[in-house]
């Protein structure tokens, strides 16, 4: 085993649990990277091609999960095209103001976007604070994914 490969890829594993948190990152396939590099480094001898199949396949469901959570949760309540769009932008924009620009951005955004398409202020808050709700349950069911990636890695890594 390289010692060099082995660093990059629990670096990516490790930057890749943090993506997971922090939407400026992709997560899961950073940690799906170094998974696989980790078996690759080991000619597939411990995980099995399976394996990196399956964690592929959890992979794509997170980004699926990703993308479906805070416009599923904005959708629910009626939000518009406006709403949703704002609420990607207010997490883009959210990332330059740290953790509390990742918490508050989503809703504000949606807020703002709800707003500026309907003029009421009530259905904005619904649409900012679904949109909110959205985007953090999405979040800890990317984080569980990518525990059990981590969990099905390890036991395959050391059965």
């Amino acid at each position: 085993m390289s010692i060099t490969l082995v660093v990059l890829a629990v670096l990516l594993i490790l930057i890749g649990v943090s993506g997971t948190v922090l939407p400026a990152l992709p997560g899961p396939p950073l940690v799906f990277g170094g998974l696989w590099l980790l078996a690759w480094q080991d000619h597939y001898q411990r995980v099995s091609v399976w394996v990196i199949a399956f964690l592929a396949a959890l992979t794509v469901l997170a980004l699926v999960i990703d993308i479906l959570a805070s416009l599923l949760g904005a959708k629910k309540v009626g939000a518009s095209k406006y709403a949703l769009i704002g609420s990607a932008l207010g997490t883009l924009i959210g990332l330059s103001a740290g953790i509390a620009g990742v918490i508050i951005g989503p809703f504000a955004g949606a807020f703002v976007g709800e707003y500026l398409y309907r003029k009421d202020h009530v259905q904005a808050g619904k649409v900012g604070i679904a949109s909110w709700l959205g985007f953090i349950i999405g979040t800890l069911l990317k984080l569980v994914i990518v525990c059990i990636m981590l969990g099905v890695f390890m036991i395959s890594w050391w059965l």
